[in-house]
């Protein structure tokens, strides 16, 4: 499905963050209802080695609890409400586990996992992730990112055939990440949107890689990134993607 997205399209970052909690099943089913076709979520351990879904290291500031995640069993994660800091509604949300993103979404949206094991790297967490989505058969539905090259060549160790896309901090902070990406065998490269350029999306083209830029919500950043090329943004707001970056671009 990977070579099926065809350019430009749009990733629901963490779901259809701007109206949902992010990186919860209420986001993910409410970014396929909005038109997404395809989503971004992050992924970590549990202490007991299951793959849940959430970005911060720290459950602070989406749960109402704090500490780091990676120091809570499945089933204390489980008791937590992931919903209400962002809305009333959304009350008693919860972290969903992998295995329950796939069963919900798996089969209706192209899937972008980012491995954010970036507390602790060497945790296994590739390894845990490759075998769910050979249980599921999602090996054409899914992508892998990370801003830690070792995820990729872990991923691509165990699964090849699966899409790779390296993800680039901004600016001088990202340099060993670009590096890093023309060494490695990618299938993608996910810049940051102020570095991206005509020149840039050029040379990741040539090399018959796509372009998928984070994090983009203004309009008009929309359009300049369309101007350029890009294949794909990452953005909170699947509406206005559609509207400014699919549809009224002159």
């Amino acid at each position: 499905m990977f070579t099926q997205l065809q350019s430009p399209h749009f990733f629901a970052h963490r779901g259809a963050s701007a109206y949902a909690p992010e990186n919860t099943l209420a986001a993910f089913e409410l970014a396929a209802r909005q038109g997404a076709p395809a989503i971004e979520f992050d992924v970590k351990l549990t202490s007991d080695r299951h793959v849940v879904i959430h970005h911060d290291q720290t459950l602070d500031r989406t749960t109402n609890s704090s500490g780091a995640l990676a120091k809570q069993p499945l089933a204390a994660l489980r008791e937590l409400d992931a919903g209400s800091s962002f809305s009333a509604e959304f009350r008693d949300e919860k972290i969903p586990t992998l295995e329950e993103v796939f069963e919900t979404v798996g089969q209706k949206l192209f899937l972008n996992i980012e491995l954010t094991n970036y507390a602790t790297p060497f945790d296994g967490l590739v390894d845990q992730v490759v075998p769910l989505i050979q249980k599921h058969g999602l090996e054409k539905r899914v992508m892998f990112s990370s801003f830690f090259p070792h995820n990729l060549l872990r991923a691509r160790q165990l699964a090849p055939a699966i899409p790779r896309g390296q993800l680039m901090l901004e600016g001088a902070s990202g340099w060993w990440q670009r590096l890093a990406a023309g060494l490695m065998d990618l299938q993608a490269e996910h810049p940051w949107k102020a570095d991206v350029t005509a020149s840039s999306v050029q040379n990741a083209h040539r090399k018959g890689r796509r372009v998928y830029v984070w994090t983009v919500n203004d309009p008009l950043e929309m359009h300049s990134l369309r101007s350029l090329g890009v294949d794909a943004i990452f953005t909170d707001d699947p509406l206005r993607a559609r509207e400014h970056f699919l549809e009224n671009i002159a």
